[in-house]
């Protein structure tokens, strides 16, 4: 039975976006593009199922349905810009089955231009159709925030930035299926520059905020303090807290090569937010060292090794990072998190608590990377004999604070 909607990748950008249209009623197809990071639980796999959801199982299907979204997966490459590989894979298998008026959407990261110097003639070369004339194209940054409970793709308003204006039109009529609110861009470009704008404002002020915490270090000064104050400031401030690295899917664009200049700002924010996990390494080090121990035979106990709180997503976690360098150092590494059964580090499976209360009193040291709700702190910090707090999550004294 043909679908309404094709999500082409079915990953960190796709899944979320299957989920909404299928909760909103549209029948929904999905079609992977290779390994793709992002999972369902059972729970909502079966809510998808039963809401008409249904996994493609030939590509001949993506050439029956009225609106085909590309959500594929663009991770950093070896140059450090971001692969489109796997757009490029699923523009060639849509384009061998494109029909006329389909409407097309590219929801990837991508630098800005993508939209119409790399996608447009890979669809138009492999359709043999025109866009603009024979189908509509348009993009649309993806602005899926995994966890938060607050703003779902219901409430959250959609930019959208077509190719013509009546290809801008198409795609609002479809994605006003899903949204209260749809925001037209003035093309694909300003669509695509959103998206920049939107992750590389994430990574500076992380940035930021993670240098504060740094100097506030230094200085003697409670950083956790400042911020609780700093934000009661109605206007002119949004509150963002430090923390071991920045890990997620939203990778910052310096845009080097674009327009002839890179961003000066999102360069340096990199560079910032690359160091946090050696600074991490060398607090615990610090600490350890303060209380008589070496890091070399040290037990090292990581809890949360996910990129976020209360999900099992690991992309781009500092806890990797941290963990290497701590088993570089000589370190005995072990980890505690509910939704991570089993962790690999350096091709070596890292020990598992199954008791967190008896491995924190039995490691010399214990570092909070992920606040997990189902953290009791208040006890952890009475149990730990020395506890890191990379979170600011523990209560004033309780622990060491970054």
């Amino acid at each position: 039975m043909p679908a309404d909607l094709a999500v082409i990748g079915l990953g960190p950008y796709g899944l979320p976006l299957a989920q909404a249209a299928v909760a909103a009623g549209i029948s929904t197809l999905g079609y992977r593009t290779g390994p793709e990071p992002g999972s369902l639980s059972p729970a909502e796999l079966r809510r998808m199922l039963s809401g008409g959801f249904r996994h493609a199982t030939s590509p001949a299907e993506l050439g029956r349905v009225r609106t085909a979204v590309i959500c594929a997966p663009t991770p950093r490459g070896a140059d450090g810009g971001l692969d489109l590989s796997q757009v490029e894979a699923a523009a060639r298998t849509l384009a061998a089955r494109l029909r006329p008026h389909t409407t097309v959407i590219l929801e990837s990261p991508v630098p800005p231009g993508t939209t119409e110097d790399f996608l447009r003639p890979l669809l138009e070369e492999g359709s043999g159709l025109r866009a603009g004339r024979d189908f509509h194209l348009a993009y649309s940054p993806s602005r899926a925030d995994p966890g938060n409970r607050d703003f779902t793709p219901a409430n959250t308003p959609k930019v959208i930035g077509g190719l013509t204006p009546a290809c801008t039109e198409s795609a609002a009529a479809f994605y006003g299926r899903l949204t209260d609110k749809v925001v037209r861009a003035r093309g694909p470009r300003e669509a695509e520059t959103v998206q920049v704008l939107e992750t590389n404002f994430r990574h500076v002020n992380i940035a930021l905020v993670n240098e504060m915490a740094v100097l506030c270090h230094d200085l003697g000064v409670d950083l956790w303090d400042v911020i609780r104050c700093a934000e009661t400031k109605p206007f002119g401030f949004q509150a963002f807290r430090p923390g071991p690295g920045v890990g997620g899917h939203a990778v910052p664009q310096d845009l080097t090569g674009q327009a002839g200049r890179t961003l000066r700002m999102v360069e340096l924010a990199q560079q910032v937010n690359s160091q946090m996990p050696r600074y991490v390494i060398q607090r615990a080090a610090a600490l350890l060292n303060e209380h008589g121990k070496s890091a070399r035979g040290a037990r090292v106990l990581l809890l949360g090794v996910t990129y976020k709180a209360d999900l099992a997503d690991q992309q781009a976690t500092p806890a990797q990072e941290i963990a290497t360098r701590l088993m570089e150092l000589g370190a005995s590494v072990s980890y505690h998190d509910p939704h991570i059964p089993s962790w690999n580090v350096l091709d070596r499976p890292v020990p598992r608590a199954d008791s967190l209360y008896e491995a924190a009193a039995d490691a010399d040291l214990t570092i909070l990377l992920q606040q997990h709700r189902t953290y009791d702190l208040q006890g952890l910090s009475v149990k730990a004999q020395l506890l890191l707090d990379t979170r600011g999550a523990t209560p004033t004294g309780a622990a060491h604070r970054l």
